[in-house]
């Protein structure tokens, strides 16, 4: 496999080794060992799947306290994955580094713990599957609005659909610093 840093050097890009031949192709979707010796660290205690048709966008959220590092992965379709630095005290705060993720390239996002996520989907439909470090906590969830003039996101596609919580997140510079995670975690 093949790992390199985004313009966010914390958020990194997976490239596995795919083995292929006339009957199709096998890949590591991960291996612990591999994974840490990159710099993602687990552990991973929680398997999502998420399924959207095109134009969804979800995001951008994040959990503080119980912050979630993401390693994501698209199983069938396309989408544009984002990550932004929220950490308050971070040289990189309010920065974003987005890639496109496809049943096509096998490329994986890692998203750390600290940074908000989000991703629009831009064939028919996909699905998207991410590891996470830890439990998912409703009560300590946080949405940043994903057009945010302040980050500043290159979203491939701007007509979305949206959750009725994601349509009405707050731009970064209003949420309460005591709500996001610290860059000294």
């Amino acid at each position: 496999m093949r790992v390199s840093s985004t313009t966010l050097p914390e958020v990194l890009l997976v490239e596995p080794t795919v083995l292929g031949d006339s009957r199709g192709y096998f890949l590591e979707s991960f291996h612990e060992a591999r994974y840490e010796g990159s710099g993602i660290v687990g552990p991973f205690v929680q398997d999502n799947l998420s399924f959207s048709q095109r134009g969804v966008l979800r995001g951008l959220h994040l959990q503080h306290p119980n912050a979630q590092g993401k390693l994501v992965s698209v199983v069938n379709g396309e989408v544009f994955d984002v990550a932004v630095d929220v950490r308050a005290g971070s040289p990189r705060f309010g920065q974003w580094a987005g890639a496109t993720l496809s049943s096509e390239n096998r490329w994986q996002l890692w998203v750390p713990p600290g940074f908000a996520h989000g991703f629009v989907v831009l064939s028919a439909e996909a699905l998207v599957s991410y590891k996470c470090t830890d439990y998912y906590h409703p009560e300590t969830e946080l949405s940043i609005r994903w057009d945010d003039p302040a980050i500043g996101i290159c979203w491939p596609m701007t007509d979305v659909t949206l959750s009725a919580r994601d349509s009405v997140a707050l731009p970064l510079a209003s949420v309460e610093r005591s709500r996001l995670p610290s860059y000294d975690d």
